[in-house]
């Protein structure tokens, strides 16, 4: 036993070891040193890398501060680049992953079709662009930029069903990265597409932008695939994919689909099952399977969160505005916003929580919608802050009516 015990000492002493001889190292990188020269003594000193170091890694550099946006732009894709052909390979016999259906395998079906896109489709497109600026080669990359909005549903589903999950095993490193890594390319995608509606003679701004989005989305699948993806694996249950693949549907898919519905070997959890029980209010009695029907049929969307910021509840009703999984509940809603708009959020939480406000809307046009968005501030007869409720609504039909209506018809 003792020898035991000395055995995992010395493990976790060479671990720790590791993981300060790393930091270094990436230290030495952001404070400027030649790539190069920071590969060669990650080879001397490091040679192999785990995806647990990786992870451990990231989440140090997050603790210590925030920088930049272009700053963390520009080391984030040299740490990928230090990663290359560096990571261990996991080992593992049984593959869940690699049969049709599993989300894993969606996501990576998605990831051949976008490397696709960028790499010959609308490179070669960019190159026909670069030598003559005709409209002809402006509606080719128009149509490639159209395809590739589709983007932001794979990483919707990754952002919103992978990430939480990760969270919740208290891996926060691809979390934090990734997302702001996503919304960049967002940003660029959608910047070169209006400067493409209304082009004007602006080729050098279109030709940077694009050559960044095809290297960025690029370098995203690799860290997806060989950092994500293995991250994801090693923790999630099979409990877990099975959720994750279920409510995939509720997000969309980028440029193909699942090639089949994923039936793990072991007959899934009912997730259908609810209690026959009765909820007893101020005023009346309802099922829980009443109440749930009930919720769901309001012509709008509600999102509920506790007073320590979790949510809670979401109604889910068949014409909803903005995507939601299940994934959400139990997660801070800080967590559930892009990084850069969290600052909103806690603002607006504030003034709840002090009394300052009760209420606040805002309304946006979104696709086809006019959306109004409310949120309340919920409160006990004491007046004490429970919680926060989201209201949102599709306006337009509303905004439409005219006149007087009476009578059925």
């Amino acid at each position: 036993m003792s020898e035991f015990i000395n055995n995992r000492e010395q493990q976790t002493y060479k671990n720790t070891e590791r993981l300060e001889i790393l930091k270094e190292i990436f230290k030495d990188l952001h404070s400027g040193r030649n790539i190069n020269e920071v590969k060669a003594h990650f080879d001397a000193f490091i040679g192999k890398v785990t995806i647990e170091e990786i992870a451990q890694l990231q989440l140090e550099f997050v603790n210590e501060g925030s920088m930049p946006a272009e700053e963390l732009q520009r080391l984030y894709t040299q740490h990928t680049d230090i990663f290359k052909g560096r990571i261990e390979e996991d080992n593992r016999e049984k593959r869940p992953e690699e049969q049709p259906g599993h989300p894993i395998h969606t996501f990576k079906l998605e990831n051949r079709e976008l490397d696709k896109l960028v790499k010959t489709q609308l490179q070669v497109h960019l190159w026909q662009f670069e030598k003559e600026d005709h409209t002809e080669n402006v509606f080719k990359l128009l149509e490639d930029i159209n395809l590739l909005l589709d983007i932001d549903k794979h990483f919707n589903r990754k952002e919103h069903l992978i990430f939480p999950y990760l969270e919740n095993y208290g891996i926060y490193g691809p979390t934090n990265n990734m997302w702001r890594i996503d919304d960049f390319i967002r940003d660029a995608v959608k910047e070169v597409r209006q400067t493409l509606l209304y082009y004007n003679g602006e080729k050098q701004v279109v030709l940077e932008k694009l050559n960044w989005v095809i290297e960025e989305v690029t370098a995203m699948i690799y860290r997806e695939e060989n950092i994500l993806f293995p991250m994801a694996l090693a923790n999630f249950t099979e409990d877990e994919w099975v959720k994750i693949a279920h409510e995939s549907d509720e997000i969309g898919f980028c440029l193909t689909e699942p090639e089949a519905v994923w039936k793990p070997e072991r007959k899934a959890l009912d997730e259908n099952a609810i209690s026959e029980g009765y909820i007893k209010m101020e005023t009346g009695i309802l099922s829980l399977k009443q109440l749930e029907l009930l919720l769901n049929h309001l012509p709008v969307d509600i999102t509920f969160i506790d007073h320590e910021d979790v949510v809670r509840y979401f109604s889910h009703g068949k014409d909803r505005i903005f995507a939601r999984t299940k994934a959400i509940i139990g997660r801070t809603v800080q967590n559930c916003h892009p990084p850069r708009s969290v600052h909103v959020v806690e603002d607006l939480l504030a003034d709840f929580k002090s009394g300052k406000k009760d209420s606040e809307d805002f309304w946006i046009k979104f696709r086809d919608k006019y959306v109004y968005i409310r949120y309340f501030a919920v409160r006990d007869e004491d007046g004490k802050y429970v919680g926060t409720l989201e209201f949102t609504q599709n306006i337009a039909p509303i905004q439409a009516i005219e006149g007087e209506k009476r009578i059925l018809s």
